[in-house]
This record gives structure tokens, C-alpha cells and sequence, in this order.
């Protein structure tokens, strides 16, 4: 069987190791203004308790929480814009609930077969014991796999963003750790207006039919790990938070 391409997830994601075992990662979703997204809700894939927002179109997610004490957070495209194909073998929302399910994450990232999958790049966190972030490239004939220090990050879709544009919002964030204390509230600020004046490099877009449409942000914080989603274009707020975290 084979998937018509995906929907462009096309996002903006920051993450923040915070003392300990936490982090806040904040990820903007760029979509086309038409489609619909649901509400993270609480799903059982197999034997593992998730917590996503689903696209109600294609079904799947670009940001999830595992029983498993994982993240994985999608960006559409791997290191450059790449031509798409009209069909694939699987859809990359597989990928984000088949790592979500894993007991051994990066051995799970190692040994997925991707042939036939869409490129794109994932983030992923892991705290079954200490903090482990994880970068994973996919561009479509090999997967780059990289261990992260615990330090700040950003990333730009690639199929969205230029490499130039990508150095001029990695400059603004340079800009705003150095000018104000990393919070949920100051980076939530961050994601909405960084780059305000900057037309079609601001972090939250507007390109009449694409826009920037939801923000969710995750917070792990010693034992309470909470989501939470704000749809941009329905002024709904959703907090939830995920029980039964492994510190």
C-alpha cells in the first residue's frame, strides 16, 4: 500500500534542557489554513499510552508523548528542500507513533526502515534514566542520526526555510537567550513574535494560505510533564497533563 504524500508539517522547534531531567521543547506548526486539527487526546497505539494532536484529515501527528518517557516532535524535509514524489510507502506519522512505542529508542531509530518515507527531521527526548536528545535526519537515501548535548536548539523546516533564513532566526534566539531568562512564558513569546517585520521569516507566519497554526509546548519539570496546545486560528488553549512520569 501506498500513502499520498503527507501533509506539510512544516514547523519551528526550540528546545531547552532545564535542570535535571526536564526541558521545555516549543514547536510552531505551518500549515495550509484549511486543515483541521484535532485536540491532543490520550490514545492506546498497541500497548503504549500517547498523547498527541491529530490532524483530522490525514490522522496522523508531528508532536507526541509516550508512556515510554519519549517526545518526538517532526519537521517536514531533511537538510534542503527535496522534490516530492506523488506517492510514498508510509507516512512519516507512522515513524512519530512506531519511535513514540519503543522501549529501546535509539535502538529503534537505528533499525526503523525508512526506504519510502517522506525526508524529514525529528527531535527526539528520552529520560527512561538520564536526559538523552536525539537528532534524526531522514533525506530520502540515508538517515543521520546525532546524540545532542544538553544545551539550546532551534530548528527550521528546510522545505520551508532557506539556509539563510534559518541563520536569521538562529541569530534572533542567539539574540534572546542572551536578553531574557529561558521560561515556558518568555519562549511562548519567542515563538509568537520573533522576527516581527521580517515577512515570510517571522516565526509566526503568515502567507494567506499558509499560515503558522497551532504552538504546542511540552514541559517536563522533576515529575509533571504537561502539553500544551494553542490553536492560533481558533483561539483555543488545551493543557493537559501526562501522568505516571519516571523522574
Amino acid at each position: 500500500m501506498k500513502y499520498l504524500v503527507d501533509p506539510n508539517f512544516m514547523c519551528t522547534v526550540t528546545l531547552i534542557p532545564t535542570q535535571e531531567n526536564n526541558f521545555i521543547l516549543t514547536s510552531n506548526r505551518d500549515e495550509a489554513i484549511h486543515r483541521k486539527t484535532l485536540l491532543p487526546e490520550f490514545y492506546q497505539v498497541n500497548k503504549t499510552r500517547m498523547l498527541f494532536p491529530k490532524d483530522a484529515l490525514a490522522g496522523g501527528t508531528w508532536i507526541g508523548l509516550s508512556d515510554k518517557n519519549t517526545l518526538i516532535c517532526l519537521l517536514n524535509g531533511g537538510f534542503e528542500v527535496h522534490e516530492r514524489l506523488s506517492a510514498y510507502r508510509q507516512s512519516r506519522g507512522v515513524v512519530v507513533k512506531d519511535l513514540l512505542e519503543a522501549d529501546n529508542l535509539e535502538k529503534a531509530i537505528q533499525e526503523y526502515n525508512y526506504v519510502g518515507v517522506e525526508p524529514f527531521t525529528i527531535v527526539a527526548v528520552n529520560w527512561q534514566s538520564d536526559l538523552s536528545l536525539f537528532e534524526l535526519v531522514w533525506d530520502g537515501q540515508q538517515k543521520h542520526l546525532r546524540s545532542l548535548e544538553k544545551e539550546t536548539h532551534i530548528w527550521s523546516s528546510s522545505t520551508l526555510y532557506t539556509n539563510k533564513m534559518k541563520g536569521m532566526r538562529e541569530d534572533w534566539f542567539e539574540t534572546f537567550k542572551n536578553n531574557n531568562i529561558l521560561t515556558p512564558g518568555t519562549l511562548l513569546d519567542f515563538h509568537k513574535n520573533a522576527g516581527i517585520g521580517n515577512k515570510d521569516v517571522d516565526l509566526q507566519i503568515d502567507r494567506g494560505f499558509l499560515k503558522t497554526m497551532s504552538i504546542t509546548q511540552i514541559i517536563k519539570n522533576e515529575e509533571e510533564l504537561t502539553m500544551r496546545y494553542e490553536n492560533l486560528l481558533g483561539k483555543e488553549i488545551s493543557t493537559v497533563v501526562f501522568e505516571a512520569i519516571t523522574a
